[in-house]
């Protein structure tokens, strides 16, 4: 009967002891921080104040704001394979890792005079920096941001002189690596971090302003302000260098002052068709990726700069250089005809789906808003207040290409 009554008393203190555990977590529930995963956060860049907001997909709200990030004029962000870890790319120079989860700074470098974006390597061990100033690119060590490799853009100038060019269109591609162009040099390269940072030069055509990788990872597209066309480079028979697709898509037409470059980022793939913007001109150009050549053209309202496709490939949605910015554009990608104009606000800068693209996010610098469209019935649902919001970029960026 003693060890009987002995178990019963262990018992009821253990049972006590449970009792107060749950209380005291009951009362300081508000200390313990929510646990969640990443995969329907993101970030959108305030430009003006050098901070971006931390944001959920699903609620449609805003979490937090992380301040101390520089000038985010031209800002873009990669995220870690884990989505944890955005890298905010800053036209000052500055790479900044910021914590989502902590929504704060855990490092942050400036590593030139003036940066056109980045890109984070296959296998997330290396970020890479695209510079204007001074002319190259920098690889960084994705969890210390400490340098790994100093590639300077350097070339022959007509006049026999060395000179280091602007390098922009960064990306990341299969087999680890990283591809970028050189604007005044004319040329594309390849990086090769496997093989100690080896360097691969193809020339390309006239000025090289931006370029994307295509969803499969094969094709590198740049496209060109020297001239009417693009420059294509094939990934999986780089033997061949860059090859010219679209030629003289603009020929015999007067070119329209270009008030915003095109970003080639979003570029537009669906149904087995390009949709790409045209410089100087308010035209959409629609490219066959069989061979490469043009089968339609289609009419907007403006200079396109983004063009980009939901991700069910339904829609292509189209926003607008200065001084035409303050609408979006919608195509349907099989009839190519414009279904709906849409006004999120005055001067548009960027266009993000969510993951599954039930939902476009729109942002609306001089609206300081955020505006959230229903992609499937193209009518408003919700809005977002920012400061001067420039680029929105969700986490599940981190599992595509060239983003």
């Amino acid at each position: 009967m003693s060890i009987l009554r002995t178990l019963i008393a262990f018992s009821m203190i253990a049972l006590l002891a449970g009792c107060q555990a749950l209380e005291r977590a009951d009362e300081s529930d508000q200390s313990v921080p929510e646990l969640r995963g990443t995969g329907d956060l993101g970030l959108i860049i305030e430009r003006a104040t050098g901070s971006v907001l931390v944001v959920e997909t699903t609620d449609r709200e805003v979490l937090g704001r992380v301040e101390g990030l520089g000038d985010l004029s031209h800002a873009s962000v990669v995220y870690s394979r884990d989505g944890r870890y955005g890298y905010v790319f800053g036209r000052d120079g500055g790479l900044t890792k910021v914590d989502l989860l902590t929504r704060s700074i855990v490092n942050r470098v400036i590593q030139s005079g003036n940066s056109i974006g980045g890109a984070i390597s296959q296998d997330g061990r290396y970020v890479a920096v695209s510079n204007y100033e001074p002319g190259g690119v920098k690889v960084f060590d994705s969890k210390t941001l400490e340098l790994v490799a100093d590639i300077p853009a350097t070339y022959k100038a007509d006049d026999g002189t060395t000179r280091r060019s602007k390098t922009v269109g960064l990306v990341d591609v299969p087999g680890n690596r990283f591809v970028f162009s050189l604007f005044d040099a004319d040329q594309v390269w390849i990086v090769d971090p496997e093989k100690d940072m080896a360097v691969t030069r193809h020339e390309a055509g006239q000025a090289p302003y931006d370029a994307l990788i295509s969803p499969d990872g094969r094709y590198y597209i740049a496209g060109l302000f020297g001239e009417d066309g693009l420059s294509m480079l094939d990934l999986w028979d780089t033997e061949k260098g860059v090859t010219e697709i679209l030629p003289d898509y603009g020929k015999g037409e007067e070119q329209l002052p270009v008030y915003k470059m095109p970003h080639l980022e979003g570029w537009a793939i669906a149904d087995g068709r390009a949709f790409v913007p045209a410089v100087g001109h308010h035209q959409v150009l629609v490219a066959d990726m069989n061979d490469w050549s043009l089968k339609d053209r289609i009419a907007v309202q403006g200079q396109p700069v983004f063009v980009m496709a939901s991700p069910d490939n339904r829609q292509i949605w189209v926003s607008f250089a200065h001084p035409r910015n303050d609408v979006v554009q919608v195509i349907d990608s099989r009839t190519h005809e414009i279904i709906r104009t849409l006004e999120p606000g005055e001067a548009v800068l960027h266009m993000e789906f969510t993951p599954r693209g039930e939902e476009v996010w729109i942002s609306a610098r001089d609206s300081n808003r955020v505006t959230v469209y229903n992609t499937r019935t193209l009518e408003q649902v919700s809005t977002l207040e920012a400061e001067k919001p420039s680029g929105i970029f969700f986490t599940n960026r981190a599992h595509t290409l060239g983003l």
